[in-house]
């Protein structure tokens, strides 16, 4: 049952990626992002011993080459039918961090519900408050470092 305005393009995008695209144990979630232009940007984790990253991760990576640079909405959906998850805390800071104003589909007792990540990490830390030459989240976009230098 999904309930409470969720995206559900959005969940059969992740769906869809997880159920064709997640083989064996090194990919075993697909994540679908809805940018604020319409378009929907997909990826899956990178599972590694190391540590690899996440699948929601892959998705802001792949955001970001394809020029997405403001996302609006986003899902993680488990291989093998697991359906949809909620991100882990690693993941819950960094899309903080990059998207404050992001929603985040989770599974709920009554369903699937879109709720700001914010709820995801109440009493959080923000990065970009901690950050001399930038704004609040908010103030404002967040600023990030350039990691070409």
């Amino acid at each position: 049952m999904h309930t409470h305005d969720v995206d559900e393009e959005l969940v059969a995008a992740a769906t869809e990626v997880a159920r064709t695209r997640c083989r064996g144990d090194n990919h075993t979630v697909a994540a679908a992002a809805r940018a604020a232009d319409g378009r929907i940007v997909t990826g899956v984790n990178a599972y590694h011993f190391t540590g690899g990253p996440c699948a929601e991760l892959v998705v802001l990576g792949t955001a970001a080459a394809q020029g997405a640079h403001d996302l609006a909405t986003i899902v993680a959906v488990g291989d093998r039918d697991r359906g949809v998850i909620s991100p882990c805390g690693r993941c819950r800071q960094a899309l903080l961090d990059y998207f404050p104003a992001l929603q985040v589909i989770v599974p709920t007792p009554d369903g699937l519900r879109a709720v700001p990540v914010t709820a995801l990490l109440p009493h959080t830390y923000v990065w970009a408050d901690h950050q001399l030459d930038t704004p609040s989240w908010s103030e404002g976009p967040v600023m990030r470092p350039s990691h070409d230098s």
